[in-house]
């Protein structure tokens, strides 16, 4: 017997706002969260641009004993869990008497890494790593973390995918409840936002340059892109089947309706065509979904040449001549990384429910392989009942959900 799967809340910590409400203005008002960081560039990086992600303050609400082995995205991805938690209303109580489950997105630790073996090679001890570093340095640390600080019992996953990770992680908790195998899981994803984690991106010159102007760098589909602005934060999503949900009687916000995805089995950095496509494609067959009920597509884009140029050819492969309005809010949050594909859902289903698509900000003009699709550059009021989110990675792993609204 398959199963239905609904969403029932939503938490975020994001440079456009760590509560929903706030999240959901500044999307429709076309702000942007990115920066220019000195600190970066006297530290020898060819951008400084990036999104400006705040620090949380743990100290009144985790334990000192606990917080040492939760490293920045683990931070990040404590307090939107927690929003999401309460919007869900999932208590404590409830949680102890009941398997919850976690997937959570994540594939690096960089900062913590680090820190730590710069102590090791500093007083040549290994002691001095600290007794929380193994704990904050290991890929899994996020669900580690989260599974012991709010006592979860069921599935303990981490999917580590480069950008596509917490849109598996995603797709991976809607298939376990789809198919019985467990009622409720806490899913989503968390990026660290310090500047340790994407040195070596920006040394491959994959960052726009343009620090004149912080909020017109990141222009996913324009013709004028010039490379991604990184970005960070957490975004957490609860699932649960629909009778779990009916049966606790929480807030259903929206049913998950088809899943694809996909391996590009190419290049490890530059996409093509093909493999974003079958995501695509399969994401609509699996949710026996026509390409025209889809009224809004939240693109991976991220503002390169080869990125987005390839995306726009695979929607206008799969959607047609139904000229589906797109927009990639990776224009205002930079690219949210591992965190991109749960904070993408989380954004469009603010607009869905809100019935308004945040525009494609700094679109301007489009060049010969984006000008086949239909780019949304400033935000209109409109009513839709079905999107979908994509998500690519590095190694050509590609993921695509489709929400219905409820």
């Amino acid at each position: 017997m398959e199963h239905r799967v609904v969403i029932t809340g939503m938490g975020i910590w994001s440079c456009l706002g760590q509560t929903l409400d706030e999240v959901c203005k500044n999307l429709y008002d076309g702000k942007s969260g990115i920066i220019f960081s000195q600190e970066r560039k006297d530290m020898g990086f060819r951008s400084g641009l990036c999104a400006d992600v705040p620090k949380p303050d743990l100290k009144k609400l985790v334990s000192r004993s606990m917080r040492q082995f939760m490293p920045e995205e683990a931070q990040y991805a404590y307090m939107a869990t927690k929003s999401a938690l309460e919007h869900a209303h999932l208590n404590q109580d409830y949680i102890d008497t009941h398997e919850i489950g976690i997937i959570y997105g994540n594939d690096s630790v960089a900062e913590a890494t680090m820190v730590a073996l710069d102590r090791f090679r500093e007083f040549k001890d290994t002691s001095a790593c600290g007794s929380g570093a193994i704990f904050q340095s290991m890929n899994s640390t996020v669900t580690m973390n989260l599974a012991c600080l709010f006592r979860l019992r069921g599935i303990n996953l981490t999917s580590s995918a480069a950008c596509a990770s917490s849109s598996l992680a995603i797709g991976n908790a809607y298939l376990l409840i789809k198919n019985g195998l467990s009622e409720c899981i806490i899913t989503g994803g968390a990026q660290e936002a310090n500047m340790y984690c994407v040195a070596s991106f920006d040394g491959i010159q994959a960052f726009s340059t343009r620090e004149d102007d912080p909020a017109k760098a990141c222009r996913p589909f324009d013709k004028n892109r010039d490379g991604l602005v990184p970005g960070g934060g957490a975004a957490t999503v609860i699932l649960e089947s629909y009778e779990h949900a009916i049966k606790r009687g929480a807030p259903i916000l929206a049913e998950i309706v088809g899943w694809g995805f996909s391996g590009n089995g190419d290049h490890i950095s530059t996409p093509n065509v093909d493999g974003p496509a079958r995501s695509l494609e399969l994401a609509l067959h699996n949710g026996g979904v026509s390409p025209e009920r889809i009224g809004y597509l939240n693109a991976h884009a991220t503002s390169t040449h080869a990125g987005d140029g390839r995306e726009a050819m695979a929607i206008k492969q799969i959607f047609g001549d139904y000229a589906v309005p797109v927009t990639s809010t990776k224009s205002q949050t930079g690219h949210e990384m591992w965190a991109a594909g749960a904070a993408e859902c989380i954004y469009s289903m603010l607009m869905m429910k809100n019935g308004f698509i945040a525009g494609n900000i700094n679109f301007e003009e489009p060049d010969e392989e984006t000008a086949c699709i239909n780019v949304i550059p400033e935000t209109v009021e409109r009513h839709f009942d079905m999107f979908m989110s994509n998500s690519f990675g590095f190694g050509g792993t590609n993921s695509t959900i489709i929400v219905k609204n409820l």
